[in-house]
């Protein structure tokens, strides 16, 4: 069952609800004319759909292989595929022109990385982690280190791992124990473990550029002595090539439930040259910058693996006989009808799709903002934009991967008992999503940063920017032609901010009580979040139709936008009432009652 990538809800996305072509005086806008974002969907999509997506079930079975002098080999074609995306171009599309980069938008970057992940979450993360490792050299780097590092990283020339877990400690970094010990010509000695790095070692390029937090000698304890340190597999000659090995090395892979053609890797790092990134114990403040890279890369490979399995499920209801209509035989020609007919598999698969378009929607708006954040024109904008991003990267990590994950067990659900066999890519999808709820920061660790960290900041003004927000887009369009969508968004709100007042009113004197209902929260901030984005697209779609279109995709639209309305929109009141229950339940037995 072929991958088949989301090109026209993009071009929907892009032209018709967001129309980035209104930002064309800003940087990076002004080269994303129509004609060349439509070229960018369309080559993505065929190199992700030709190129890459054959690669994941064989990736699967075979994963990657450890050797015996610590080099590691990826599947049979990744390199290759690697190489040819190097060609081509691809890892370079958002990239600073300053150091190689296309300079794209990255809301149009963002397109091509779920065309991507959805072919292939395995292989997307050994770029995927190289982005997140220029983010973090861009802020911590040195002229000197991002002249050096940046070109080849953001060219795909050389890649990029970030390096925070070790043996004893996963969440809680201020109990790491690795230590960086002053040399003479200013750089530093990294010594220690570190486990489940991704794409740690491969052979698809010349260098691997480690980001690793270690301890300098006589830092302060806990995360405030932390430093964040640039650890090359090869140390770079004058020239700026590859050079002398470091002395690192990988020490094993891990095996996982999924994921098999990345490797993830026991690193060790043995008195290992490295340069310091930023100053001396503020290494979590730029680790940050890569962090949340990754956590807004975590939601899109939710939303990319549920997208691959949906649309490998739909695929399978269709061709798949079985039964009859119950008001009657649908294919009367036929021994009997597709499962289509059948209301529990058209429930699963229309409320996963409503699920992946708003989703995509809001995904969307947020890489709009991480443009508006760097190159809008005026301060203000770019305040705005920045704050929504930060307050809205734990909900785009968690609500997308916890929907990913129901979209594909429904699509395993759909397949019957074919889908949990080998035979058919239901299984994989769900061994490959099931990581995503966990890396990064688990799902809770994003809600109880939600709900103690971005909802505090700055006095609350994050959140209160984004309710005006939604309140100016409600007063504007609640009497227009999408104002059922308009007063769904407005009642979720309402919900929102109803949650939001009990959580600053029991939130401090209770922690426990917050912290309780904080999944809970987010998952209604998540639930607003795709009502805002599914009011904008039918706003769009209704458009179209008033305009004359007759392209059934915009009807379509409505439909689907419908179910999302009924079936899903309604959750919101559950989770109110759950976050408002608070602790006592959950601390009512005691520990070794469990």
């Amino acid at each position: 069952m072929p991958y088949k990538a989301p090109v026209r809800d993009y071009q929907f996305l892009l032209n018709d609800v967001l129309n980035i072509a209104q930002y064309s005086n800003l940087k990076g806008f002004q080269d994303a004319s129509p004609d060349v974002v439509q070229a960018i969907l369309e080559e993505g999509a065929k190199f992700t759909e030709e190129v890459v997506a054959p690669l994941n079930a064989p990736g699967d079975k075979e994963g990657c292989v450890l050797h015996a002098d610590h080099s590691v080999t990826a599947p049979k074609g990744y390199k290759e595929a690697y190489l040819q995306m190097v060609e081509a171009g691809w890892p370079a599309l958002g990239g600073d022109p300053e150091y190689g980069g296309q300079g794209l938008p990255h809301v149009v970057a963002t397109a091509y990385s779920e065309m991507l992940t959805g072919a292939s979450s395995a292989f997307a993360m050994y770029p995927g982690l190289t982005d997140g490792a220029v983010a973090a050299l861009s802020v911590g780097g040195t002229d000197e280190l991002k002249a050096l590092y940046l070109p080849k990283l953001i060219a795909g020339e050389w890649s990029g791992t970030m390096n925070l877990t070790e043996p004893h400690c996963g969440t809680d970094l201020g109990l790491l124990r690795s230590k960086a010990v002053p040399d003479s010509d200013g750089t530093y000695k990294i010594t220690g473990q570190k486990i489940w790095i991704s794409a740690g070692e491969h052979d698809f390029t010349s260098n691997i550029c480690h980001l690793v937090l270690a301890r300098i000698e006589g830092a302060p304890a806990g995360v405030k002595g932390i430093s964040l340190f640039l650890v090359p597999k090869f140390i770079p000659d004058a020239n700026g090539n590859p050079g002398e090995r470091n002395s690192l090395h990988c020490a094993g892979l891990e095996h996982k439930m999924g994921i098999h053609g990345n490797s993830t890797c026991v690193m060790i790092y043995e008195d290992a040259k490295g340069w310091l990134l930023g100053n001396a114990h503020e290494g979590l403040k730029i680790m940050f910058y890569m962090m949340n890279n990754a956590r807004l890369g975590v939601g899109l490979q939710g939303l990319a693996i549920g997208h691959a399995s949906h649309v490998a499920a739909v695929e399978f209801a269709k061709d798949r006989l079985q039964g009859r209509a119950l008001t009657g035989p649908k294919s009367p020609g036929k021994p009997a009808d597709s499962i289509l007919v059948h209301p529990d598999v058209r429930r699963m698969l229309l409320e996963s799709r409503a699920l992946l378009e708003g989703g995509r929607g809001f995904l969307t708006w947020v890489a709009l903002q991480a443009d508006l954040a760097k190159h809008a024109e005026d301060e203000a904008t770019r305040e705005k934009a920045n704050d929504f991003l930060s307050l809205l990267t734990p909900v785009v990590k968690a609500y997308l991967t916890e929907k990913g994950l129901k979209v594909t067990q429904d699509s395993m659900q759909v397949h019957g008992g074919s889908g949990f066999t080998e035979h058919f890519p239901a299984s994989q999808y769900m061994r490959d999503i099931r990581i995503t709820l966990i890396y990064e920061g688990t799902n809770g660790v994003q809600a109880l940063d939600l709900v103690g960290r971005k909802l505090p900041s700055k006095g609350g003004r994050a959140v209160m920017a984004y309710f005006a927000e939604i309140d100016a887009y409600v007063a504007d369009h609640e009497a227009g032609s999408a104002a059922t969508f308009v007063k769904g968004l407005k009642d979720t709100k309402a919900r929102l901010m109803d949650g939001t007042l009990w959580l600053m009113q029991n939130g401090m004197g209770n922690p426990d009580a917050a912290a309780a209902g904080s999944l809970d929260y987010l998952c209604l901030f998540g639930l607003t979040a795709l009502a805002y984005s599914w009011a904008q697209q039918a706003a769009a779609a209704q458009a179209a139709i008033d305009a004359g279109s007759t392209d059934p995709f915009y009807a379509d639209k409505l439909k689907v936008g419908r179910v999302f309305l009924e079936r899903i929109l309604p959750e919101a009141e559950a989770h109110l009432q759950k976050m408002k229950a608070g602790s006592e339940a959950l601390f009512a037995l005691e520990d070794d009652r469990f």
